[in-house]
């Protein structure tokens, strides 16, 4: 099984890295086939709602996303981590998501409307990191990961929520979390809800 990791954080070995980093490992450590991206490195533009993939599916804008949107599909499984920026994710991230306008199209030009309901194409997760406890934290970016994966013809199958961090790799003194963190990535694979809020 093909697992797709999301670093779309622009902190490189921070806290959402590294639970991420976990996660892979907990999903290989049961067989599954694990490969990363990271959203910040890639060179893409926001979508334009240009309206050049309505009636194809298929985005018109030449950039990194043509490397990205083969794995999107291919995996099976896709995990997208993110430190909260101002109660969301990251810009890069948001940036990558926003393209996807094109495979939503391509869900709808060739899913049925009495099939659009379920999810055949597999299943996604979320990590986010945030310094603050506020209640509402995650609410707002669980909602965008959901279409996300919707897009992507798969189901949202929740995460793990961590608030209170912030100092670069404070994560790495909560072993529990990466506990955590790693029964995510075995999760993902095995097909399991998973939600941790902390």
């Amino acid at each position: 099984m093909k697992l797709l990791g999301i670093y779309g954080s622009p902190r490189e070995g921070g806290n959402s890295d590294l639970l991420l980093n976990e996660a892979l490992k907990g999903a290989e450590s049961i067989g599954a086939e694990a490969h990363a991206i990271r959203s910040f490195d890639l060179n893409l533009s926001g979508c334009r709602e240009c309206g050049g993939c309505d009636k194809t599916g298929k985005c018109v804008i030449k950039d990194d996303m043509d490397i990205v949107y083969p794995q999107l599909l291919e995996s099976e499984v896709i995990i997208l981590a993110s430190p909260m920026f101002f109660y969301g994710i990251t810009s890069s991230a948001k940036a990558l998501i926003d393209r996807c306008q094109a495979l939503w199209n391509r869900r709808m030009l060739e899913k049925p409307p009495d099939r659009r309901r379920q999810y055949d194409s597999g299943r996604g997760y979320m990590i986010a990191v945030g310094a603050t406890k506020g209640a509402n934290l995650f609410e707002g970016s669980e909602m965008v990961a959901k279409y996300f994966f919707d897009a992507l013809d798969k189901s949202y199958e929740g995460g793990l929520f961590v608030r209170s961090v912030e100092k670069k790799t404070a994560i790495s003194e909560r072993p529990d979390i990466l506990k955590e963190a790693f029964e995510l990535g075995k999760a993902a694979i095995l097909g399991k809800k998973f939600h941790v809020s902390r």
